[in-house]
């Protein structure tokens, strides 16, 4: 437990830094799927797939693994399990992780030609992201409960 205290700091920024590429692929992937959804039946749609997938591949899924392995030993390095405001952010995470999932899934429905949202509610849905990081950031930065 001690390193974990001595590298504290250095967890923190990775921590950062990958939830920044995470979310960067959480609100790109949904306008992806906008463009996807309406080349649907060109040869524009397979290009779309392939941007999809690298997203997914190289970014997303990797940051995703990584902002929990960080966050996860950040807060035990920090002692920080028994805080209120800590388990209200890991619910918010576990939604949006859930949401990375929804999406990612949704990829792949489209990479078959099926479409069940509109590009609409597509652009709805990629508001998401924006309302969990800053319930997110409210809850490590103010602490309010």
């Amino acid at each position: 437990m001690d390193f974990l205290a001595s590298i504290y700091l250095w967890l923190k920024a990775a921590h950062v830094i990958f939830v920044i590429f995470w979310m960067a692929g959480l609100f790109m992937l949904p306008r992806y799927l906008v463009h996807h959804q309406e080349s649907l039946g060109t040869p524009e749609a397979d290009k779309w797939v392939e941007r999809e997938g690298k997203l997914r591949r190289i970014i997303m899924t990797p940051s995703m693994i990584l902002v929990w392995a960080f966050g996860l030993t950040i807060a035990t390095a920090g002692h920080w399990w028994d805080q209120p405001w800590l388990h209200s952010k890991l619910l918010l995470v576990v939604l949006m992780t859930g949401y990375h999932g929804w999406m990612v899934g949704y990829a792949k429905k489209l990479a078959v030609g099926n479409a069940r949202l509109t590009s609409k509610q597509l652009r709805l849905v990629n508001e998401l992201p924006a309302l969990f990081v800053t319930l997110i950031v409210i809850l490590v930065v103010v602490k309010p409960f």
